[in-house]
């Protein structure tokens, strides 16, 4: 489940940012490969990854 929490936050840290200080200027970062394609893609894998942790069982400890 950690795993989950770290690769979730890890996916909204790079898509945050890329913002313009003037809003009348157009900052074409905000269109970038990390923030369209890596980021939301590992927002998901967490997100897997928290459902796979949540259905599983735990093995008994003998």
């Amino acid at each position: 489940m950690f795993l989950a929490v770290g690769t979730i936050a890890l996916g909204y840290f790079l898509m945050a940012g890329g913002g313009s200080d003037n809003p009348e200027v157009f900052n074409p970062e905000i269109f970038s490969f990390r923030r369209i394609r890596v980021a939301p893609t590992l927002v998901l894998i967490g997100f897997g990854i928290a459902i796979y942790a949540i259905l599983t069982t735990s093995k008994p400890k003998k």
